[in-house]
């Protein structure tokens, strides 16, 4: 039996984009996305466009969550990874995939994750319990006692609630651009 593909969505047209003219509201939310960090329009913020009070909640925790958090970068980036894969979201994948291997996360273990694999031994174990984390939360929408009081362990309360509020946050904007069919980015795109 053939394996169904990794991103069900690549390739398929947007159907929820941008609007095709901006009110002036729009367009403030536009100019503050390319004047910020993210530098440009697009991902989950395509289709968010649509609700500018949303779009600026929505940029606003991101932006708290990749920019002002805690987390070392490779543990962020490998969770974001994690969630992407889990919710086969295509933009989330290539956009992160590069940043975790940039950050220390073994191309062996982001090779695995993409194939829905086991990690590779070796792999870190706030790493692999990262991995474990994000399955139990798709799958269960829960954590086991185990898995939270190992995380609590490893990584504390702070560490751990932003651990679980970035793995919420790419869920929710993964499911967002899953729906609209948001595209992978374009190349040198940065969320």
């Amino acid at each position: 039996m053939a394996r169904p593909p990794a991103f069900p969505q690549a390739g398929l047209p947007e159907r929820l984009g941008p609007p095709s003219t901006l009110d002036p509201a729009q367009q403030q939310a536009a100019d503050e996305l390319v004047n910020g960090p993210r530098r440009g329009v697009y991902g989950p913020f395509r289709p968010l466009l649509h609700c500018p009070p949303l779009l600026h909640a929505v940029a606003g925790v991101g932006e708290c969550l990749r920019y002002q958090g805690s987390l070392e970068a490779a543990l962020r980036e490998w969770t974001i990874c994690a969630v992407a894969r889990a919710l086969s979201n295509v933009f989330e994948w290539e956009m992160h995939r590069p940043l975790a291997e940039a950050a220390g996360v073994p191309g062996a273990a982001l090779r695995a994750l993409e194939a829905g694999e086991p990690s590779p031994p070796g792999l870190g174990p706030g790493l692999a319990l990262a991995r474990s984390l994000v399955a139990e939360l798709v799958r269960d929408h829960r954590v086991t006692e185990q898995t939270y009081s190992d995380a609590l362990a490893l990584w504390g309360e702070p560490a751990l609630v932003e651990l679980l509020t970035l793995a919420g946050y790419f869920c929710m904007v993964s499911w967002l651009m899953n729906v609209a069919r948001t595209p992978g980015p374009a190349p040198r795109e940065h969320s």
